[in-house]
Parts: structure tokens; sequence; C-alpha cells
């Protein structure tokens, strides 16, 4: 899961220091898009990760080993790899220790549990790591909450005393600042300490001298920096004249500012650290890492390790009572509250797939001292029905199951197994995964078996057979025993099966010279006696499972289907208004293991989180699962029908939605061919249809705008959670020029507030934004038809993007008229360029760029990506012409 960004970094480095290379070798090299590369190098260069040396073309090359900028060995260094929030943090710390002569005292800020006192120990570390600090030097940890009621005691504490300086003093004892002399003082909870602390600590921090209680006449001196953390506003509960005494303040950010991806690494951290504590592997599933990166956790990291170590206590009981050889971490290991994060995940689906992909059923976590984690391959033809015969009666044992249940539950596996291992290798040749020494074995002893039982094995068991055997011989070279949980029962049940399994258990022997055990008997007569047509069966079937809010809906739907039908295929879940929906998640993936099978899951939900049950199922399973919302008995007798008759998940999902869709086909036809505008305004209010309706009435009548490219949108929507699913479908669909809401419905979209679009202060705004996106549709269409050696509506985004890096580099934004002219401008600038005409003169050029020279090298800077995806070169006076924009912004018309 590496980023392209770091991929190319890393080849930089493999390179060796110094060597130079353009983006277009670099892209060559790696097979990849030359404006891709060149895109991530900037970011390289911007990022100060990587040198640039201008010409053409700009070459790129890693700064040399010795730049001690560059070392990245320190704490502090280490730390800010991967946490992008912590930079600037991290830098004030630097500076705070590195400040001559001998630091500056600090105040850490920050919400309970975001690592404030861990934060001063990396400060500590930091200084040791420079030499500022000696190796050995203390770090004193003191909490001011303790001795709060009492500053005489407190006093005591960090000063020392004289002896007898009052009953029970009987000797001389140093406080906590003389044994922090020449290292640090950690002072957590500031707040609590009082304002008779604060002020004596005034001395201190000036000069460095201080007395013991009961001291007059010694004056004493310590080299101590102070450190100190509090969650409270400083403004209010430290005295003014003790604040001013702080040079450096730093806000540590709280868990969701921190971001997913950051909240990725720690709770990755995490787990290596249990993994590191209980000295083993630790294989965490895919649905449990989604829920610690989505659920609500107000205590930040501090919460988040603790419920990870009470998700691992969980999962480690159950390895160790068990006896299992794998320690894996399940949704039903985690606490309550944090799988609530699962019904929440769907709000995150993108960043998510980005993040973890969609590919891995489980991570799983080295117990090194290096934090390495990785992808744990989904399922494949190698995986051995032993690990989920094995697993299966764990569970089931567990669960206080019958042995007649247990017995019929194994077989079903060996039917599952073999399935699944020939839908995955039937097309494909046999000698490319199998030891061509077991397929001529497994040739043998089909012969021997079909002779002797008088039956044609089907060519699926002949595959999973052979996959079997391979399995057993990596398994026992391994060490792994292999035990039949009921051989005696298999023995008893089918006789003339195991007679012949005992005779193919020798043939095995000799041809693999190795000694299996009498279980492994049993395992073979299971695939003598499968039957290919109820393998058939349900190869060809789907599950289908109805659930709906409120008491008995889902019921009665399924109960009229299965009586309709003269059947019982059809399941169904009722979720009761007043019943928690993690508990019905949990039956419903109860209900889908018994149900599902490879071939599927079909989901027919009602509403509301009911809608993220399908991925959840579906990663936790690792089945594929198809959800259909707004379900009716109409959708439930067309989808049992069709999943009975065999068709597949795909055909009876598109089938049933078409139900739904139908109605649609019945529109008039000038209605169903008109064209969707590309531009929206959404109007979203979550008390109800009239005043989102008010709203858009309210902006069309106020508003110019082409109602070909801009519609408004009115949202009426139940709650917060809906508004931002029905926005997000809305973005995928149009752009989205803003919303006007009271509830900040998403952060990438400007948001006005409804009373400042009813008394007109946001009008003018939204306005203007109109104004500039129907320009900009407008031009891509212009555009279109006059450039001829570039694609126009490429160039323009790309163009607007540059300039909106120039705005912001310089915090100077263009007026409507002034960026539409330099839109068009550097658009048609690139034509001409890729067209191969000259550029043209700048008049005064000269004394111009020596008036002007920062501009234009941040100008000259931010058009390099333009220079690099279009193959042209920007003259000095086709960039002093696009300074003009800037310079004349308020005036040029």
């Amino acid at each position: 899961m590496v980023k392209r960004v770091d991929f190319i970094y890393q080849k930089l480095l493999e390179s060796g220091p110094d060597k130079k290379i353009s983006a277009g070798e670099l892209a060559e090299l790696l097979g990849l898009s030359r404006a891709n590369v060149s895109s991530d190098l900037n970011r390289l260069w911007k990022e100060g990760r990587i040198e640039k040396e201008e010409g053409r073309p700009t070459l790129f090359y890693v700064k040399k080993a010795n730049d001690s900028l560059y070392l990245a060995q320190t704490a502090l260094d280490r730390l800010a790899k991967t946490n992008k929030s912590l930079i600037t943090r991290i830098e004030q710390a630097k500076a705070a220790v590195l400040y001559p002569p001998r630091g500056m005292h600090c105040l850490i800020l920050g919400e309970t549990g975001v690592g404030k006192s861990w934060f001063a120990g990396m400060i500590h570390e930091f200084a040791v790591d420079i030499g500022r600090l000696d190796k050995g030097a203390p770090f004193v940890v003191f909490n001011c909450a303790d001795y709060a009621n009492n500053p005489q005691l407190l006093i005591s504490q960090l000063f020392g005393v004289k002896k007898g300086a009052y009953t029970g003093a009987e000797m001389d004892r140093k406080g906590l600042v003389e044994k922090a002399d020449g290292g640090i003082l950690f002072l957590d909870e500031v707040h609590r300490l009082p304002a008779e602390g604060q002020e004596i600590f005034f001395t201190f921090m000036d000069k460095g001298t201080f007395r013991r209680v009961g001291e007059t006449e010694v004056e004493r001196s310590a080299q101590v920096q102070i450190v100190m953390a509090t969650t409270e506003n400083p403004e209010s509960s430290l005295l003014k004249t003790f604040m001013r005494r702080i040079p450096m303040v730093i806000k540590l950010p709280s868990l969701v500012e921190r971001g997913m991806e950051e909240r990725l690494g720690l709770v990755m951290e995490i787990f290596r650290e249990e993994a590191f504590r209980l000295g083993r592997e630790i294989q965490v599933s895919a649905s449990v890492v989604q829920a610690f990166l989505c659920y609500h956790c107000p205590n930040n990291i501090g919460q988040l390790k603790t419920d990870i170590q009470l998700t691992c206590a969980s999962a480690y009981a159950e390895f160790i009572s068990l006896k299992k050889n794998l320690l894996h971490v399940s949704i039903q290991d985690v606490p309550h509250h944090v799988k609530q994060g699962l019904l929440l995940a769907k709000d995150y689906r993108q960043e998510l797939e980005e993040l973890i992909g969609t590919e891995h059923k489980c991570f799983v976590v080295q117990p090194s001292e290096e934090s390495i984690w990785f992808g744990g391959e989904s399922e494949n033809a190698a995986d051995s029905v032993y690990e989920k015969i094995e697993q299966k009666i764990y569970e089931l044992q567990n669960q206080g199951v019958s042995e007649e249940e247990l017995e019929f539950d194994i077989e079903h596996y060996f039917t599952t197994f073999i399935k699944g291992v020939h839908q995955r290798i039937n097309k494909g040749d046999m000698a490319r995964i199998i030891d061509p020494i077991i397929i001529h074995l497994v040739e043998d002893i089909v012969r021997y078996a079909e002779a002797k039982l008088e039956k044609i094995l089907s060519q699926k068991v002949i595959f999973g057979l052979a996959l079997h055997i391979q399995t057993s011989k990596e398994r026992l070279s391994q060490g792994k025993q292999i035990v039949h949980p009921h051989i005696n029962s298999v023995r008893l049940k089918y006789k003339k099966e195991f007679a012949v399994a005992l005779e193919c258990v020798r043939m095995i022997e000799e041809a693999l010279l190795m000694d299996l055990p009498i279980g492994e008997a049993g395992y073979l007569t299971m695939f003598f006696v499968l039957d290919d047509e109820s393998m058939q069966e349900e190869r060809e079937t789907i599950g289908v499972l109805v659930i709906t809010h409120g008491s008995g809906g889902a019921t009665a739907m399924v109960d009229v289907t299965n009586r309709l039908l003269v059947t019982q295929y059809a399941r169904a879940i009722d979720l009761p208004l007043e019943e928690d929906s993690l508990v019905v998640l949990e039956q419903a993936i109860k209900t889908a293991r018994e149900i599902g099978s490879a071939a599927g899951l079909l989901l027919l939900v009602d509403m509301g989180s009911l809608l993220g049950f399908g991925e959840i199922i579906e990663k936790e399973l690792g089945i594929p699962v198809k959800v259909v919302p707004m379900v009716s008995t109409p959708h439930v007798i067309e989808a049992t029908r069709k999943a009975m008759l065999g068709h597949s998940l795909d055909e009876v999902y598109r089938d049933v939605v078409g139900i739904s869709m139908g109605q649609r086909e019945e529109l008039p036809k000038e209605v169903a061919d008109k064209a969707v505008p590309a531009l929206t305004i959404v109007a979203a209010c979550l008390s109800g249809e009239g005043s989102a309706l008010f709203l858009k009435k309210l902006l069309e009548s106020k508003l110019r705008y082409d109602e070909k490219l801009l519609e408004f949108v009115p949202l009426q929507l139940m709650d917060k959670a809906q508004a931002k699913s029905r926005l997000k479908k809305l973005k995928e669909e149009r752009t989205v020029l803003c919303v006007v809401s009271n509830y900040m419905l998403d952060r990438d979209l400007r948001c006005h507030s409804m009373d400042d679009v009813v008394n007109g202060e946001a009008l003018s705004d939204i306005q203007q934004l109109i104004d500039l996106e129907e320009a900009y549709v407008k031009m891509k269409e212009s555009l279109r038809e006059h450039l001829k050696m570039v694609r126009g509506q490429d160039v323009l985004d790309d163009v607007r993007t540059c300039v909106a890096r120039m705005e912001e580099r310089l915090g100077n934004k263009l007026v409507f008229d002034t960026r539409i002219g330099a839109y068009l401008h550097i658009c048609c600038l690139v034509d001409r360029l890729k067209a191969g005409e000259r550029s043209v003169a700048y008049t005064d050029k000269v004394p111009f760029l020596a008036e002007n020279r920062k501009l234009y090298s941040l100008i000259r800077h931010e058009l390099q990506p333009l220079e690099d995806k279009y193959d042209v070169v920007f003259s000095e006076d086709d960039v002093c012409f696009v300074m003009n924009f800037f310079i004349h912004n308020k005036t040029l018309a």
C-alpha cells in the first residue's frame, strides 16, 4: 500500500545522492504518467524532501546524505514522517529546545487524551538526541492536581525542605526542581497550580534561583527547562504574569483534527505494541480496522489505546481458552461503542478505500521493534479445508451445538471448499498450481477409488482432492497436526469409503515419503462421499434476506413470499424502533453466514443505517452482497423467485431494482429528454420540506442565472447523515457550487447560513460564484472550438488550478473580470507555444523585472506544472504578461 509519491521518492533515494533526473526520464523509468510524476516531484520539492535545478528540462535530486536537515534520526524527526498534523508543533518543540542559552519554557495545550505527557517526553528525547542535554539528563514529572488543595505541601515538593522548617521535617530534602537540574521538569495539569505556586515560580523562571522551604540565607540554582501541560484555556486558568514567562505555546490537535490517514497509523501502531507485548503476531479483521477508524472517540488517543487493548484482551482470552494457533481479532471482540464505527463507515467510504483498499480481509501486525503492517491476502486457491473446518468447529463448540449438527456442518464445509476450488481454477491449467508429482498421485488415487466405489468422481472433486493433498504435505512439513474431530463417526457412517481412504493414505505415504495420521483418512473419505448435484445446486443459488424497521414488517413480506412460492427460501429480520441497530447487525451477520454462499447474498432493506449493512456483511464474511433499498413485497417475491431458479446475484439485483425503475419509463418524453444542468446550488433544511422549498424560491427570485446551466436543489431530509449521503451523490453527478444550510454537511463546499441568505448578506457572494462558474462553463465551449493544439476543457481545468495556487501564495484574490482574462490569456498562450509560435515581447521588461523580482519567481514557479504537462517553455516575456493580472488586479477590466 505504498503511495505513488513515496514510491517516486524511494526511487530517487535508490539512484543515489546528487543524481539528477528529469520528470520525463523518471516517468519512463517507472512506467508512469509524466504529468503525475511531475506533479509528485514538485510536491516533494515543496515539502523540502528533494532539490530542484532550474533549466530545460528541470532536474530533481535528493539532498546529500550529510545534510543535517535530512538525517531524520531524532525522535521528533521520526514522528514528523508519519504525523503531518504535528509538523508545525514539532518545529515549535525543536525551537524551544534549541533556543540559547538553555532552551525556553513551553506550554502544551490540548484535549484530554491527545498525548500531552507523551509529547513532553518526546521533547526530552529530542534534546538528548541532539546533545542539548546529557544522555542521563533527568525528566521529572509532577502532577499539580495531586497537591492543588495544599499550596504549602506543593511548594515543598517542588523546591525541597530544610531540616526543622516545620514539625516532621527531620532532614534536608531535595525538591523536584533540584532533581530535574540539567534536564526537564514536566508540570502536568498546570491549571491546578494555585496562584501562590505560580508566583513562587516567577523568580525561578526568571533567574534560575530558588530556596528550600525554611531557608532564608542560602540561595540555590538549577538549570531546568520547564514544560507544562493543560486541558484548560490558559488565559482564564493561569495568571497573566505567569503566562508572560512562557514564550512557547504548543497546541496538539485532537484525534478528529489529525485526519483518517494519521488515525490509521495510530491504530496499527497500537496494535503493534500489543503484538509486541503478547509476543506474537496478531491478525486483525478489516472490519475491526474500519470500526476503529470511524467510531466516536471523545477522549482521543488515550481512549483509542484503551479500546484496542480491551479488544486484544478479548481476542487473547479466546485464543488461550480454545488453544488456537492464530491470534485473530474479529468484530465480535470489539467493545460495543466501537462497533458503532461500522455504521459510520459508509460516510467515509472513498477515504477508507484509498487508505486500506477493498481487497484485504485482514491485516497482519508483526511483533517487531519496527511498526510494520501489511494487508493479509484474500482467500485464494491455497486455502486449506483444515483451517476452515477447525475454525467452524471452534465456533460451534463455543455455541454448544449437538454432535449431529457438528457433523453436518463439516460436510457442508467440504462442499463449500470444493465449490470454491472449482470456481477459482477450473479455467486454468492445474499443472501451474499443483506439484506434478501430486497430479500423478491423484490420478492413481482417482482410478483406484472409482474402481472400488463404482462411481465417477467429478472434475471439481478431483481438483479439490489434488489441492488438499498438496496442502497436507505443506502442513505436515511445517509441523502442524492433522486431526479429524469425528474420525469414528465417519468410519461408521461411510465404511466402504473409509476403507478406500485408508488405502489412499498408504499410497500418499509411499509417493511423498512421509507419514500421515489416521485422521487424514477421515478427510479423504469426505471427498469420496460428496454429491455432485448438491454442490451444483448450492453453487447456483444466492441468499435472500429482508430487514426493515418496525415490528413485523419484514416478517410479513417474507411470509407472503414463501407461502406464494411454497418454500422457506427467504429470511426476515425485524428491527423494532427501540432496538439497537448493532444487535440487529450481529443477527444479520449470523443469518447471512447461514444462508449466504460464494454465490452471494441479496439484502433488501427500507432505510437508514440498514443501507450500510451490506458492505459490513460483505467484508466480514467475504461473500458478494448487493443491497436493494425501499423494499416492498413485489421486490421480495421477484428476488426469491429468481434466486430459486439459480440466477446470479447481479441478475437478480438488476431485475429487482428494475421494479422500482419501471415507473421512470412512463414519464413524458419531454421530461425524460430534458438535460440536467451541470451546476447546482443546494438548499438543505432538516426541519421540513417547506423551509427548503422557501429557500429554493428565494434564491431563484434574487439571483441571476442561466436555467440551462444551473439548478437550485432543495433537500428535505430526516437526519444529518442522510443529508450528507444525498449531497455526496449530487457531487458525483454535477458541480455543486455551494450549500445554503445551518448545518455543515461537507467541509469541501462553501456553506452559507440561511440567515445570511434571508437578510441578503450572502447573495452578492453567491451571485459572484454563479457568474464565475457560468462563465467557466461557457469558456470551455468557446475554447473547444478556438484552441487547436490542446483540449480546451483540459487546459482550462489546469490553468484554473494554477491561477488558484498563485492567488493563494500571493494572498491576492483576482476580481471576476481579471480572473476570466487570466484564464483565457494563459490557455491561449499554452496553445500558441504548443504550436511553435514565438512569444510576444514585453515592453520595458528589464526595469519591470527589477522592480518585481519576487513576484516573477513565484509566478514562474507556479507555471512549472503547466510547462511539464504540456511540454512548453514560458519565456520571461510570457511571465511578465501573467504578472500584470496580479499587479493591476483592481483596475484591469
